[in-house]
């Protein structure tokens, strides 16, 4: 049986294997500690790197097929159209005509009462009447006395002063000849006639209404015009005026008949530049034999442009506007980005042809990012041709459009 000196190293050789194994043990752990915490680091980093890498789409430019469509909003205006304002004052005596009535020239729309008018025309007839009497008498006095010259009666001098009283009177008869003919020509002006054959599109007037002489917009009494043709004016952005042209045809709608499409020929164009629009006025003329547009309204106007050749089309957000001017951002074989300065051939609302500064093999970023330089690193998402614009619409506000 052993003595307990032989046990004692024993006992110390088991405390000390427990110790070192509680060693290993917490050893281990740190290890795996320091392991996972320095994966779960370079993974943050990683992820980190992946995320200040900026993932964009991008498209390549394509060329338009075919002409693309301009469109513009417009205003309809008649062929001819007139206010009928009161001339004289009065009284509106009688109505003939409403709205919505056709008329033909010359034909009465009302009468208006002038009592006020038909006195001064009175009172200056019977002033030419009294005159016509004093210059009959001064022409017999004339007369006698050119008469009595010849048997020395009178002196030479007493004759030319009665001639010179009848020319005096005389002036006063023509005088108030013309003052008479100035109030008829002015009472003629209380009938109210429609100036060309049209349509009555206002009434602004009634029966007994107190009528004063007019001129101030809003005060007219009728209004006439014409509407078997229309005029269309369309305001056409600078840089697309190149492609309008005189006797060219355009597409006019409006929001009341869709799916109805009327013919539009350019009349006429202004040739200048408005400085508060950028465009220019363009007219147009359409017929309305069926009176289905209306004088006032909206419409909207589109013209087919012809496709600008070796022009390739691009998104509108893909430019850039910087410093140096406009530029497009495209991605290279590396993924890196390259800020390209262009110039715009036509901006056609929908898409943006490019004049120069790309190629038909770039990788365009449809929305580059802010502060995107040359150099940067990217993540493409897709690559697919950009939509050609032949087809597309070019909206008027997009491309720089009319007020």
């Amino acid at each position: 049986m052993p003595s307990e000196a032989d046990r004692e190293p024993v006992s110390h050789r088991k405390l000390r294997l427990g110790l070192l194994a509680a060693a290993l043990v917490a050893a281990a752990v740190v290890a795996a500690g320091v392991v996972s915490r320095h994966t779960l680091a370079a993974e943050l980093d990683r992820r980190a790197q992946a995320q200040a890498t900026p993932t964009v789409a991008v498209v390549t430019p394509a060329r338009a097929a075919v002409a693309a469509t301009l469109e513009l909003p417009g205003r309809i205006e008649a062929q001819s159209q007139a206010p009928i304002y009161a001339r004289v004052s009065g009284y509106l005596k009688r109505w003939t005509v409403d709205i919505g009535a056709p008329v033909k020239a010359g034909q009465l729309l009302a009468e208006i009462e002038t009592p006020d008018l038909d006195a001064q025309l009175a009172q200056a007839q019977a002033e030419l009447a009294s005159a016509r009497s004093n210059a009959a008498l001064a022409a017999s006095t004339a007369k006698r006395w050119q008469a009595l010259v010849a048997t020395d009666s009178v002196s030479r001098q007493e004759a030319d002063e009665k001639a010179s009283d009848l020319a005096n009177k005389e002036s006063v008869v023509h005088a108030l000849q013309a003052n008479v003919e100035r109030w008829r020509t002015l009472k003629r002006f209380a009938r109210l006639t429609a100036p060309f054959d049209g349509t009555v599109t206002a009434r602004n007037t009634d029966v007994g209404a107190l009528i004063a002489v007019g001129g101030a917009p809003g005060s007219e009494l009728f209004v006439v015009a014409d509407l078997r043709r229309l005029r269309v004016y369309v305001d056409v952005p600078q840089t697309q005026v190149a492609a309008i042209h005189v006797g060219g045809v355009a597409r006019l709608t409006v929001p009341e008949r869709p799916g109805h499409v009327y013919a539009a020929r350019v009349a006429s164009m202004s040739h200048a530049i408005g400085a508060a629009s950028g465009a220019m006025r363009v007219q147009l003329e359409a017929a309305n034999s069926a009176g289905e547009l209306l004088p006032g309204a909206y419409a909207a106007i589109a013209f087919e442009l012809p496709r600008e050749a070796g022009a390739l089309a691009v998104p509108p957000g893909a430019l850039i506007f910087n410093q140096k001017g406009l530029a497009v951002a495209v991605v290279g074989a590396d993924d890196r980005v390259l800020v390209k300065p262009v110039t715009v051939a036509r901006d056609l609302g929908s898409s943006i042809e490019i004049g120069s500064g790309l190629t038909a093999g770039d990788r365009v970023i449809t929305n580059p990012p802010d502060g995107i330089a040359s150099g940067d690193a990217v993540h493409v998402a897709a690559a697919e041709p950009a939509a050609a614009n032949g087809g597309g619409n070019a909206s008027g506000k997009a491309a720089g459009g009319t007020k």
